[in-house]
């Protein structure tokens, strides 16, 4: 019998702390939710739509990390653990540089980027969100040091550091967000504030978990610093393209709420809670979507393609288990868990479940292949395919398609998910049209 790069007990022990990372970070989101929602619909839109912005930030930051990763993994792949460490302290470096620099500029232009964005947001919404912005953007340094953090953990297959991490971050955030919304009435400040520290203890953290001596994959402070030029550019090979696509997906959804901002605090607080509980339903399969990139970078480094389409299909098979279990469980509580955010009208809660069932329905089918399967492309350096699949399709249909649904035809929020959908759909037809068609397997160049 042949032996596998990796088993499936392996493949569980890579995926459960992903799991566990994903589902602490859902549930810190819905606990910021439910909190803040206490405050009034106002706190929770305006922290809703800042969010939707620094999504645009955090997925700058976790591209950039998968671009790290992927290449460390392809290098552990071939054996080459000298360069695996040098493109583990370039990550580091980019990192740094890139938090520090997104930071300043939030600072400066946050008012500029919420009139932009939600100009037309009543004045209440806006003051909520503009003190959200501020203190959250002093987070952007932190965050970006943990992905590359933890990005350096997966890539040797050992993601339960990061998820101990994350446990202690999530615990310093979610207690913070009690302490200061319901102790000291703090307000929206109350969920910025320990979001801002629970994330500079986890940068620290990990980072110095990541040092230590005697690792597979040491962090050392010689690969830190002078600049290599020719491994940020391997790095940057797969991220930019990873950072243009996740980036403009998530500018297009800014859009898109900017649209349903239209219809008033009802819709965008129906949208706001639909979200947070959608991301209850594809946390496995997030998690899944992470481990395929170490999965299949390192098949790929050690050249052994027929070793990837393997775990593919395996981690693809899993993938569409747990969607449609948890999304199942979604639609069975749903009542109950809409009735956990106090403080929305009847109208609100209505609409929120009308959008949470669209989407957990047709998640279970569409969702593995649309974001889990191009994570397998990603890692096999077919990133130029996924980056123009994945912005044609959400010009086409989340932004062109929800244009008509939302406001032409005034369907508000509800357009906006079918619209979504329908950008599901697409992305499927094609990612699994590349898949079959063997042409990512060429994409890969070894060192």
């Amino acid at each position: 019998m042949r032996r596998r790069l990796f088993s499936n007990q392996d493949l569980i022990r890579l995926i459960v702390p992903l799991v566990i990372e994903q589902g602490l970070t859902v549930l810190v989101g819905m606990c910021d939710g439910v909190m803040v929602s206490s405050v009034g619909e106002a706190a929770i839109s305006g922290v809703s739509l800042v969010d939707m912005i620094n999504n645009v930030v955090l997925v700058l930051f976790a591209a950039l990390s998968t671009g790290g990763a992927v290449v460390t993994s392809q290098y552990l792949g071939a054996r080459q653990p000298d360069n695996a460490r040098r493109s583990a302290g370039q990550l580091v470096l980019m990192s740094a540089l890139f938090g520090l620099g997104t930071m300043a500029l939030c600072l400066v232009l946050g008012r500029a980027m919420l009139r932009l964005f939600f100009g037309s947001i009543e004045q209440d919404v806006m003051a909520a969100g503009l003190l959200y912005f501020r203190i959250t953007a002093l987070s952007f340094p932190f965050i970006a040091l943990y992905n590359a953090g933890a990005a350096i953990f997966r890539s040797v297959g050992n993601s339960k550091v990061s998820m101990k991490v994350s446990i202690l971050m999530n615990i310093i955030n979610v207690g913070g967000n009690a302490l200061c919304i319901y102790g000291l009435n703090m307000g929206v400040a109350g969920v910025a504030i320990p979001t801002l520290v629970s994330r500079a203890v986890a940068a620290v953290l990990i980072l110095f978990l990541a040092a230590r001596p005697g690792q597979e994959l040491c962090l050392q402070g010689r690969n830190l610093r002078p600049i290599q030029h020719n491994m940020m550019r391997s790095i940057l090979r797969i991220g930019i393209p990873s950072a243009f696509e996740n980036s403009l997906f998530q500018l297009g959804r800014v859009v898109v709420v900017s649209m349903i901002a239209l219809f008033g605090t009802c819709q965008t607080s129906a949208n706001a809670v639909a979200n947070n509980l959608d991301a209850m339903g594809i946390l496995i399969g997030q998690a899944i979507g992470l481990a395929m990139i170490t999965v299949v970078g390192q098949c790929v480094g050690a050249g052994d393609m027929d070793e990837a389409v393997y775990n593919i299909k395996k981690l693809m098979l899993w993938c569409y288990l747990a969607q449609g279990i948890s999304n199942g469980l979604i639609i069975l509580f749903l009542p109950q868990l809409v009735g956990l955010y106090s403080g929305l009208s009847p109208e609100t809660r209505e609409l929120s479940i009308q959008l949470v069932l669209i989407h957990a329905s047709c998640a279970i089918v569409l969702w593995p292949a649309s974001f889990v399967l191009p994570n397998a492309l990603r890692a096999s350096n077919d990133v130029r395919f996924t980056m123009v699949v994945s912005v044609a399709s959400m010009a086409l249909w989340r932004i062109g398609v929800s244009w008509i649904l939302c406001v032409q035809l005034g369907w508000g929020a509800l357009g906006v998910w079918i619209a979504m959908i329908l950008d599901w759909v697409c992305r499927v037809l094609f990612f699994v049209g590349r898949l079959l068609s063997g042409k990512w397997k060429t994409k890969y160049i070894p060192a």
